[in-house]
């Protein structure tokens, strides 16, 4: 059995303790010091929502933890970290299911009988369902809560529909219904959600609750204050920042005064008890089986200080080599987008390539190193996060390395190879740059993304684009700004080959590609066909790749149709594809 256990380190946050049950993944944080005699299980939202508010949710379960609270996040069947092969014919009892025995291992793993639910989006309907049947349930805290299931489908599908249109998507051949951003909610879930309606129940859901309300949301009062009829004790607050929150991934922003208030109110339900003692930390079994597979939840780094999933082949916990190591992007948790980077880890080893999928520091459900709390996307401080991963790769007897990632992933496999000897191949998808440009600012690049000239030059003559110049909506000086950099670019293409870099960014560039062929370390560029990053590759190799006949160790594929997310089957398909190509030598 391989050890998950990590000894820990003086001045090192360990990450939340990783457990398996009921063919999913949970997360334990144990509370610290003198503990309170309840213990929170958090009922997530779905899709992108989820995606969104992972870090949201493991901070909230960080400040619990200070306060004397132990706390159990997990995946619902179907989604996340949990094992392929659900039959969802019994509707939302499926996930209704999954919330009950989470109740059972918290409570276990905890030593506490009382119970506290955050439930938040679709998780208010799932609490809401399970409340009758968890027992010692002290209070429900529903943060920005679906009340009718209905409408909420309904507000699924058109948003649906938005991210399809704006990238350009085709409706997945899935067995879904609804579909955001990659992830299929299947039918019988949808169904389920829309018969429930929470503002027609006849019984309080809990004795206290706290509802967390957004702008512009109504129905989050009407709520709350039906819920007081119920006989309930209800704190209204408001949910600050849901925007930012929840809109994109990378940009999501975690909205301090929700986690103060929330994490008060929780600890207002139970005082501190000096006599009581949080029990020891043990193993918890850690790995469960799938068709063709076996996954173990793991803690990688120092100290335990990274989360990750080992996957393998069905007959043996350690994958032996090459083995491949699966980088995020941007912010999303290790699941990957549209819960690709899962798919693709099943399916190698199913065909007996092993992999790890993990969260760098201050990603999802990895908590920060000390002095990096801030913008980690681009930094060095993640080379040293493959590193240690790589290490525990290493000491788990895999014997050489694969780096798979997209954009910010792409960017920092091609560094953590060029850092580390162990490396043997790399797939990038969609880099932007391959040495990030001193002095640039990544929180504003990642606000205000490049694009193509030919980008530019198909929306300046759309109406939209005249009318957004018109309101005041577009900057005109600063894209006029990003245009002339990009031709100026173009213009000194052919010095930059000839000479071998004109800046000393250049120069690293093309040093760092050397030493990778001079290795033998295989590499794969994938891009879709209307990428920004094409720009930096035809910089470095021209726009037709002939500069890549220096480079034997690398291969060139442009994917058509597809969004820089790789979120269309067929881009996953090239993208499984080109892994498998370097596994398989």
């Amino acid at each position: 059995m391989l050890d998950v256990q990590r000894p820990p380190v003086a001045g090192v946050h360990p990450a939340a303790e990783p457990m398996t049950f009921s063919g999913t993944v949970g997360l334990f944080t144990a509370a610290q010091g003198a503990v309170r005699p309840l213990a929170v299980l958090f009922a997530s939202p779905w899709g992108l929502e989820e995606m969104c508010t992972r870090k949201f949710r493991r901070i909230l379960a960080e400040r619990l933890a200070e306060e004397g609270i132990a706390s159990l996040r997990f995946d619902y069947p179907g989604t996340g970290d949990a094992l392929d092969g659900t039959e969802f014919r019994a509707g939302m009892e499926t996930w209704t299911e999954s919330l009950l025995a989470a109740m059972r291992l918290l409570q276990e793993r905890s030593g506490c009988a009382q119970l506290v639910i955050v439930a938040e989006g679709v998780g208010a309907v799932v609490a809401g369902l399970a409340a009758d049947r968890l027992a010692n349930l002290e209070g429900i805290a529903f943060l920005a809560p679906v009340v009718s299931g209905r409408a909420h489908v309904r507000e699924l599908s058109v948003f649906s529909r938005l991210i399809e249109d704006k990238l350009g998507l085709k409706k997945r051949d899935t067995a879904a219904a609804l579909e955001i951003a990659g992830l299929a909610l299947p039918q019988e879930i949808e169904a389920g959600l829309r018969g429930v309606d929470l503002m027609k129940t006849d019984k309080a859901p809990a004795r206290n609750v706290a509802v967390f309300m957004r702008d512009n949301h109504p129905e989050d009062a009407a709520f709350a204050a039906y819920v007081r009829t119920l006989g309930a004790n209800v704190l209204e607050a408001p949910f600050e920042g849901f925007e930012k929150l929840t809109s994109n991934p990378t940009l999501a922003v975690v909205p301090e005064p929700v986690v103060a208030n929330l994490v008060s109110w929780v600890a207002g339900l139970a005082p501190r008890d000096p006599a009581l003692q949080a029990p020891p930390l043990h193993e918890w079994p850690a790995s469960h089986y799938g068709d063709g597979y076996v996954e173990t939840a793991v803690r990688i780094g120092e100290g335990g200080r990274m989360v990750g999933i080992l996957c393998a082949p069905a007959e043996a916990h350690i994958p032996a080599g090459p083995a491949v190591l699966f980088l995020s992007s941007g912010y999303d948790r290790s699941t990957g987008w549209g819960r690709s980077t899962v798919e693709f880890a099943r399916a190698l080893a199913k065909e007996g390539t092993g992999s790890l999928r993990f969260d760098c520091a201050n990603i999802a459900d990895s908590p920060p190193v000390e002095g990096f709390a801030g913008q980690v996307l681009y930094d060095p401080v993640q080379v040293g996060d493959v590193r240690e991963a790589t290490d525990f790769l290493a000491e788990a007897g895999t014997k050489s390395v694969i780096l798979a990632g997209r954009c910010s992933g792409a960017y920092l496999g091609l560094q953590a190879a060029v850092a580390d000897e162990r490396i043997t191949g790399v797939v990038a998808v969609n880099p932007i740059v391959f040495r990030w440009h001193d002095g640039q600012s990544v929180d504003e690049a990642l606000d205000n993304p490049l694009q193509t000239l030919e980008h530019y030059g198909r929306r300046f003559i759309e109406k939209e684009t005249l009318l957004r110049v018109f309101r005041g909506e577009i900057d005109v000086v600063q894209k006029g700004r990003d245009v002339l950099g990009r031709l100026l670019v173009r213009a000194v293409r052919p010095l930059t080959r000839v000479f071998g870099g004109i800046s000393r960014r250049e120069r690293a560039v093309f040093s760092d590609f050397r030493m990778l062929r001079d290795r033998g370390v295989r590499v794969a560029l994938l891009y879709g066909a209307d990428e920004f990053g094409l720009e930096e590759f035809a910089l470095f190799f021209g726009k037709d790749g002939r500069g890549l006949r220096r480079f034997g160790n690398m291969r060139l594929s442009i994917v058509p149709d597809t969004d820089h997310n790789f979120t269309p089957a067929h881009a996953r398909a090239h993208y499984l594809d080109a892994i498998r190509s370097l596994a398989s030598r």
